[in-house]
């Protein structure tokens, strides 16, 4: 075996139902970018068929991971799974200087003093109105409103039902710490007792998408260590991307007792709110509400019904739905600094339908999303509020 199980490749049996719901084939109409495409490429290159040649490494790169595939898919194959270990395999085929650019990305997301150190100027103009180039996303952050480090333990505010484990996470840390505040007071309203361990690190899933995979099983086994040790019933993210790598914790790191609990334990916060239900909201919420279903919450956790339910909990929302709702916005981890061209063709047709909806506010629960579409936003010029459930939810509820 050079980097896959040849027996995941050969659970695909080529029928093409993956085509539609694959958003570059769509947009490309190219064989060689669908996902059965890219599964004939890794299975021609794992048999020594086929070397990572440039032209074979794009079409890979092209692949956004969103996972819609695997919704699609009626014999089951975990798509994801399979792009993931293809890239390893090609990223050391790429010439140096492309290999180091990629290094020191992962590196600048996960290193906290490099991210904090980077982003720091962004802060300073966040939520302004710009409307160029990439001045657009830090338009897009919103304006801090309170400390940024949480209390290491929040009692719940009624009876106890349980202990969650709080994943502070990156960028959600970085650029998106009020909603960890929502999230870690919305869990308490709900009755949780609240563990928010300091120093934990990035969960593994942005140098996973980078190639990096060495560098992603590092930093899981030592946020698994620091989750575990909790002992908490749930380990809850409200980023769907990290959600969805913890959840699959134990294929990256098989074997490791401690990755296998954090695996067991993941829930999205949105899911954990739906299944435990909140108290009477405070608040009304006059409003038109559409959701965008981020693609590792929709496809990586199955986690869509729970959004609407908690949105249409609140006193005079009006939720209507967004056509093509759980199709890449094109942000997808650091795809948009990586293929930043397709990233504006995936945007422009996420925005197409915002528009179409007509509502007053996009619910959208993952930080990459929120930036890629409230920077797009601003540049064309709409006036739709872009903001993630739990922040809706925080407004009627607290």
């Amino acid at each position: 075996m050079r980097f896959v199980d040849v027996d995941e490749l050969l659970s695909c049996v080529h029928c093409g139902l993956c085509q539609s719901a694959c958003p570059t084939y769509v947009e490309l109409g190219t064989e060689a970018d669908s996902p059965r495409g890219r599964i004939h490429l890794m299975r021609a290159m794992e048999e020594g068929r086929l070397e990572p040649s440039p032209e074979v490494v794009r079409h890979l790169d092209l692949c956004l991971g969103c996972r819609a595939c695997e919704t699609a898919c009626p014999s089951g194959v975990r798509y994801g799974r399979l792009v993931e270990a293809a890239r390893p395999f090609v990223e050391r085929h790429r010439p140096l200087p492309a290999r180091a650019a990629r290094r020191a990305l992962a590196a600048a997301f996960t290193v906290p003093w490099i991210r904090r150190t980077l982003l720091a100027p962004a802060r300073l103009i966040a939520g302004r109105r710009w409307t160029r180039g990439w001045l657009a996303f830090a338009g897009a952050l919103p304006r801090r409103r309170r400390a940024r480090h949480l209390p290491a333990v929040l009692e719940p505010e009624v009876a106890v039902r349980g202990t969650a484990m709080l994943v502070t996470g990156c960028v959600a840390e970085t650029l998106f710490s009020d909603t960890n505040h929502a999230t870690a007071a919305l869990l308490r309203h709900a009755g949780v007792r609240v563990l928010v361990p300091r120093h934990q690190g990035c969960c593994g899933a942005l140098p996973l998408h980078l190639g990096a995979r060495d560098r992603a099983a590092a930093l899981a086994a030592r946020l698994a260590r620091t989750l575990a040790d909790t002992g908490a019933d749930w380990v809850v993210s409200n980023a769907a991307g990290c959600g969805a790598l913890l959840r699959e914790y134990d294929h990256l790191l098989p074997g490791d007792r401690m990755a296998a609990t954090v695996a067991r334990g993941a829930r999205d916060a949105l899911e954990l709110l739906a299944e435990l239900g909140l108290p009477p909201a405070r608040v009304v919420l006059d409003r038109t509400v559409a959701v965008h279903d981020p693609c590792h919450l929709a496809h990586g956790q199955g986690v869509r019904a729970q959004v609407r339910t908690l949105l249409a909990s609140i006193p005079r929302v009006r939720l209507v739905e967004l056509s093509d709702s759980d199709t890449c916005c094109g942000s997808a981890g650091t795809y948009n600094l990586t293929e930043p061209a397709m990233a504006r063709r995936l945007l422009d047709r996420k925005l197409a339908t915002v528009t179409a909806s007509r509502a007053d506010i996009i619910a959208a629960a993952n930080p990459g999303c929120l930036l890629q579409m409230r920077a797009g936003a601003l540049q064309r010029g709409l006036t739709v509020e872009i903001e993630h459930p739990i922040d809706l939810l925080a407004r009627a509820y607290l």
